[in-house]
């Protein structure tokens, strides 16, 4: 079975040196840094969980690619039924680990380029498909964890990449030989990439015919020479480097979501891992189709998770104070399960609405409608939950002392007696609910929500690209027995 044990994963990390910067110090080791450490965790539970007999079928499935029994996040969707497994796993890998589960990325860019390099073999006779497939099986038979990136810090908006006075604020192809090609630029906001084997790289969006520099799609070892992450920093990134327990933290084991920005500077690719270069009117495709893939991911799956501990966090607090009773509060639960349902139906419906695309490739990818508007729902959806949360937690939930008073013989039975509530659970596991709800709230989460899978107005944009109005239009026409057409 090809299948890693967490074990396995440790040990094989241990053995890479990527290049990592954090609070202007190099990372030496990512396995030891606290904050890079929360990546390590996060891909070790989604090993263990795929040998766990209880979760095995959410995080495992066959793959006749390889004829085993492979880690979902290494799957390519080749029915409805994959979709809504997809799906499946999504909520349950963020309800669980409160944070990003740092494969999904490149699990949908694996669905886009599947799609695209079969589409342009058949049009252009070109090679892409096989080679694909080929670096597929040896990240399936080796259940190797795979990030992706695509952001790019980008210049003028009103120019194209061709005109900007820096030519490297998009990544670009720089060199091509006989071997392979160099590029140089850097990808952005790219989640927890160092901790991964792989990187897969797909162009940020649309390309012009002269931009065929900047049409490019390849895969990459995580510690290639040439290639740097300089982390994210935050109050949070410092508070996890001075806890004496990561139990004093709002998400004790997995943190927040860690991201860096990817430096290219002068990387080779060799042939064999170039899935697209050069054909800019794939470029779009290859972007539109991860869109629609990783947009049900955020949108209807891994919100929806995180609105699970969210929900839960609230209805202890409920019940730690004594408000089950209250009206308001109840109220409050309700609209916040609504939320979430509505989330997740929006998920589960792009991916009982997904189709095969193109049409003979053997990939399945979600409704495209659905998807956008799954992202696009669940972006509002999140803040009006986050502050519902806040409402339920009250002040404490920003306001809370360090847990480390509860250590503290000064103050431990003032911490003790006042922030009990009466209650007869234990205080600290008060506080921590209290921290959870910190995390979640007084975090980065709602502007990541917002712009997790593109920002708010690039679904807004592409709903209207893709909604005709042909059908409501024609309903109205039947109806009233309409001359016009």
């Amino acid at each position: 079975m090809a299948l890693k044990t967490p074990e396995e994963f440790e040990a094989s990390l241990s053995h890479r040196k990527p290049k990592v910067f954090m609070n202007g110090k190099k990372v030496e080791n990512i396995l030891e840094n606290p904050n890079t450490r929360t990546v390590v965790e996060s891909n070790k539970a989604s090993y263990r969980w795929a040998l766990d007999p209880e979760y095995s079928n959410t995080m495992t499935c066959y793959s006749p690619l390889i004829n085993d029994t492979v880690n979902r996040y290494t799957h390519v969707s080749s029915s409805v039924e994959d979709l809504v497994a997809k799906a499946q796993a999504g909520t349950f890998t963020a309800e669980n680990l409160g944070t990003c589960i740092y494969r999904c990325v490149g699990y949908d860019a694996f669905h886009a380029l599947a799609s695209t390099t079969w589409q342009m073999d058949k049009d252009l006779g070109t090679k892409y498909y096989p080679r694909f497939l080929d670096y597929l099986k040896m990240v399936q038979t080796e259940d190797l964890s795979v990030a992706g990136a695509l952001t790019e810090p980008r210049g003028n908006r009103m120019k194209r990449a061709i005109d900007w006075p820096d030519p490297y604020l998009a990544l670009k192809v720089v060199e091509k030989n006989s071997d392979g090609i160099v590029v140089r630029g850097a990808k952005i906001n790219i989640s927890g990439a160092y901790a991964c084997h792989e990187l897969v790289v797909l162009p940020q969006g649309a390309k012009t015919e002269n931009e065929g520099d900047y049409a490019v799609a390849f895969a990459v070892p995580s510690d290639t020479e040439g290639i740097t992450y300089v982390c994210q920093y935050s109050p949070y990134s410092a508070e996890r480097e001075l806890a004496d327990s990561i139990y004093e933290l709002g998400n004790p084991l997995f943190g927040q979501r860690e991201t860096a920005m990817v430096v290219f500077d002068n990387v080779f690719v060799p042939w064999e891992r170039v899935f697209h270069c050069g054909e800019t009117r794939y470029s779009g495709k290859l972007v539109a189709r991860f869109a629609r893939t990783h947009r049900m991911t955020c949108g209807g799956t891994c919100k929806v998770g995180f609105m699970n501990q969210i929900i839960g966090a609230c209805k202890l607090i409920q019940e730690y104070k004594g408000l089950e009773q209250v009206p308001h509060i109840n109220e409050e639960l309700t609209e916040m399960v609504v939320l979430r349902e509505t989330g997740r139906a929006c998920g589960l419906a792009a991916a009982r609405l997904g189709t095969e695309d193109p049409t003979g490739s053997g990939v399945f990818l979600p409704d495209e409608l659905m998807g956008n508007v799954s992202k696009l729902n669940i972006s509002n959806a999140f803040w009006r939950v986050m502050a519902l949360a806040g409402d339920i937690g009250g002040g404490l939930v920003v306001t809370m002392p360090s847990m480390k008073e509860l250590n503290n013989p000064e103050t431990k039975q003032y911490v003790e007696e006042f922030f009990s509530f009466g209650s007869d659970q234990p205080t600290e596991d008060i506080l921590k609910t209290h921290k959870l709800l910190q995390h979640w709230t007084a975090g980065q989460h709602g502007v990541g929500t917002w712009h997790g899978a593109g920002p708010v107005m690039a679904q807004k944009i592409m709903i209207q690209r893709i909604t005709k109005f042909d059908h409501e239009k024609n309903l109205v026409r039947k109806l009233l027995n309409l001359k016009t057409d």
